[in-house]
């Protein structure tokens, strides 16, 4: 467990640093641009309010109320005395240097505000805004100053002052607001990544663990499934996996055993037989004949053994090949059951052929010696699991584009639970009957590789069927 957190640990970083550290940088992107936003606004409302004001109040002035530049000062004292807004914004009329006259605030009298925008509005003749900290107290304030204009001179200025201390307020108020909730959202997307990355780091490190079990020699562990998603299917993959390791161990095993006592048997009966053969020193031709006889046969066992294991390594290893020819193929599987009839009658097993008295004439292509191997052992086959039955049927026949080749026992069949396995490697079952297990592997390899279909069934009426499917050249 201590070897499996830092793995969890690195999984869930790289996950937050390449998923969630993206998604809230673009939060703090958003964040910062909507507090600038939220700023811009408020100050751009209120600019534009105090402007328009500004430029409406002045032009008013200028038009209806300055008849005379004499009548200009207290024309200016009575707008101030009647404006209506001096609680919020202070009205300030201006010389042309600078200095207030007449103001909603009558102690700044005689004083100048000294802000750059008064200068500007004056050379320019137009309105202009300052927004900053008052030269004399400090304090942040937004003005807006609009020339006044006597027979196209100007003769003073209207200004506008108001404090920024509601606006900076409001700004910092909906800021504060907009933060929290992208807080809010950021907390949300980490806490519910750090959930969904946590349900996939779970199931991944036991995972991990139990493939390590299984690489480690524990085969057939079993991880509990308990998820309906990817992480389900590949749960189902690894325990699939282990499952077949197990069973192939197994059956590698029971290879070996089984390889080991059929070596020994034929090889003890040839010792036994030999020694007895070279100390009998009488005449007996019978008894010769007869250890003879057994030694032959048990050497043709032998034989066969080892070629089973040589077609098996070649096919491990990729050397397993074909000699391909025009075969006659009804030749080639008579042949098989010509050779193996006597055979077969020395022990008391009777081989039928049918042939429908048909003459296949069509050859198919095909390594004659690898088909004539694959005829010879499905033949011993028969007579070794279904001998009980002491007969065996071999039939050809043409059906559409193929080859149809069955071979027929009549003993005690294959039970139905290991008919899915009776061709793979090593696999004999609950059968006691002698041999490697890999014969039929090695039968169904050659056929699939001439193109056609082995297939191992029961057929009715008891007993065990195989049929042999091989595709006709085209001529």
């Amino acid at each position: 467990m201590a070897k499996r957190l830092p793995v969890v640990r690195g999984l869930r970083r790289r996950w937050l640093l390449n998923s969630v550290g993206p998604v809230l940088l673009i939060i703090l992107l958003i964040t910062i641009l909507a507090g600038v936003a939220v700023n811009t606004t408020y100050y751009g409302t209120a600019r534009s309010s105090l402007e328009a004001k500004a430029k409406a109040s002045a032009d008013y002035f200028n038009t209806y109320t300055m008849n005379s530049y004499s009548e200009y000062y207290r024309t200016a004292s009575l707008y101030v005395a009647s404006f209506d807004e001096s609680d919020v914004i202070e009205l300030q009329f201006l010389n042309v240097s600078g200095q207030i006259e007449t103001s909603t605030r009558g102690l700044t009298a005689g004083t100048s505000p000294g802000t750059p925008e008064i200068a500007l509005a004056l050379e320019s003749g137009a309105v202009e805004t300052f927004n900053g900290a008052d030269p004399a107290t400090g304090e942040r304030i937004m003005s807006v100053s609009s020339p006044l204009v006597f027979n196209g001179v100007p003769v003073g200025l209207m200004r506008y002052v108001t404090s920024t201390r509601q606006i900076d307020r409001q700004a910092v108020l909906v800021s504060l607001t907009i933060a929290a909730a992208v807080l809010g959202v950021a907390l949300l997307v980490v806490v519910s990544n750090l959930i969904f990355i946590n349900n996939v780091v779970e199931p991944v490190a036991e995972v991990t663990e139990a493939a390590k079990r299984i690489s480690g020699g524990s085969y057939g562990i079993q991880i509990p499934n308990r998820y309906s998603d990817e992480i389900g299917e590949l749960v189902e993959n690894i325990n699939d996996m282990s499952l077949k390791i197990s069973q192939s161990e197994k059956m590698q095993t029971e290879f070996i055993s089984s390889v080991s006592h059929e070596l020994r048997t034929p090889l003890t009966a040839i010792n036994g037989w030999g020694e007895t053969l070279l100390a009998d020193e009488s005449s007996d031709s019978t008894q010769l004949r007869r250890g003879v006889g057994i030694i032959l046969k048990e050497s043709r066992r032998l034989t066969n053994m080892v070629e089973e294991l040589l077609e098996f390594s070649k096919m491990q290893d990729g050397r397993f090949t074909l000699r391909v020819e025009s075969v006659d193929l009804q030749a080639e599987f008579e042949d098989a059951i010509y050779t193996y009839r006597e055979l077969f009658r020395q022990e008391g097993i009777q081989l039928e052929y049918e042939d429908g008295g048909e003459l296949f004439e069509q050859s198919i292509s095909g390594d004659p010696e690898r088909l004539k191997q694959v005829f010879c052992n499905v033949l011993d086959n028969a007579a070794k699991h279904g001998g009980a039955g002491k007969r065996i049927t071999a039939s050809m026949a043409r059906e559409g584009d193929e080859y149809v080749l069955r071979i027929r026992d009549y003993g005690p069949g294959i039970p139905e639970a290991e008919l899915p396995y009776v061709k793979q490697k090593f696999y004999k079952g609950s059968s006691r009957a002698r041999g490697s297990g890999i014969g039929l592997a090695v039968c169904d390899e050659i056929v699939q590789r001439h193109g056609g279909t082995f297939e191992i069934g029961n057929a009715e009426g008891g007993g065990a069927v195989v049929t042999i499917r091989l595709p006709i050249e085209e001529n």
